[in-house]
């Protein structure tokens, strides 16, 4: 007999997609720590070697493209957690083909396990809804506004996801920025300050809502067992509003690395060097994180939302602030040899 989780649960075969991504692997590992089966669906080309430590986690190769893959890898499962997706892309089609065309895909398979999937959650982002405007979080009814094409490329996944709500029980799980162990995007942060540089955009008085990664993956696996109705959306922080500069300051303390070097972009420099990244991303046939789109997302003062319904209704609780969550990221990075 297999024992239930932590949260009275039984056991369940959940689907996985961006398993070998950062937020995807602390889905798969926390899962794997309930006693869940998980199947993994990776990429070959992708770096599967910490999902192969987990006990109970099989890995489907494919590609949420891929209607024959998903359809495989979703076979008997009783729950899917949608986490893949791109975050850089080489173009606008690139991010439709992949957020928007993968998800329809993935929906289209979990339909033919009707009725015996009890959810599928489908990991958006805040940037499918966009900035505030006023510095106040934003709630999880307010009109999305979208400044980039990644973040209209998660609004019209998700529209795909609530389209399907009465044909199956969906959730909708919004982060913010994403930070913690195993990410490559934030370790740039650490890395910089780390060379004793400070670099602020602007004033650095922008304001952010974030979560640490292993928080984000048990607000993702709440939501497949809380009783919600079927469309719900949540929006997931870690209860505080974050200044930008104050932030970088606190990880100068966190490593101990005072900065020598403290200076300020402005953004009419920050899009000439995004030009020439998206140029040497041309020449090298790769996506690159740094475009001239992904400015109108950096030149946004306020990328702040109000997490209370999830705390409330999924039963989910942050544990990770900014303070000790930099603190293990940081520990993490120097023991692989990053830092």
């Amino acid at each position: 007999m297999v024992a239930a989780d932590s949260n009275g649960q039984r056991p369940l075969k959940v689907l996985v997609t961006g398993g070998s991504g950062f937020l995807g692997s602390h889905i798969a590992e926390l899962l794997s720590k309930q006693g869940h089966e998980v199947v993994a669906l990776v990429r070959k080309t992708s770096n599967s070697q910490f999902l192969r430590t987990l006990r109970s986690v099989k890995l489907a190769y494919g590609a949420v493209e891929d209607l024959a893959s998903v359809e495989a890898a979703a076979d008997g499962v009783e729950a899917v957690i949608h986490a893949a997706g791109l975050v850089k892309a080489q173009s606008a089609a690139e991010f439709e083909r992949i957020n928007v065309g993968g998800t329809q895909t993935l929906l289209s398979a979990a339909k033919k396990r009707m009725p015996l999937l009890k959810r599928f959650v489908f990991v958006s982002s805040l940037a499918a809804m966009g900035p505030s405007d006023d510095g106040k979080p934003i709630l999880r009814d307010c009109s999305p506004r979208p400044v980039t094409h990644y973040g209209r490329s998660k609004l019209k996944a998700e529209q795909a996801v609530l389209g399907a709500k009465g044909d199956l029980p969906v959730t909708v799980i919004r982060p913010p920025f994403i930070y913690g162990p195993r990410d490559n995007e934030s370790f740039a942060f650490f890395q910089t300050v780390s060379r004793r540089l400070l670099p602020f955009l602007g004033d650095g008085q922008n304001t952010l809502s974030i979560i640490y990664g292993a928080d984000a993956a048990s607000a993702c696996v709440r939501a497949v067992f809380a009783d919600v109705p079927s469309g719900s959306c949540y929006f997931i922080d870690d209860g505080k509003v974050y200044v930008w500069r104050e932030m970088l300051e606190e990880l100068e303390r966190i490593l101990e690395r005072r900065a020598l070097v403290r200076f300020s972009i402005p953004f009419s420099v920050l899009k000439g060097v995004a030009l020439a990244t998206e140029s040497y991303g041309r020449l090298r046939n790769k996506a690159v994180m740094l475009t001239r789109d992904k400015v109108n997302e950096l030149s946004a003062a306020h990328w702040v939302c109000d997490g209370n319904d999830a705390r409330t209704e999924l039963g989910w609780t942050p544990e990770v602030d900014w303070t000790e969550g930099a603190r293990r990221a940081a520990a993490w990075y120097r023991e692989q040899g990053w830092l």
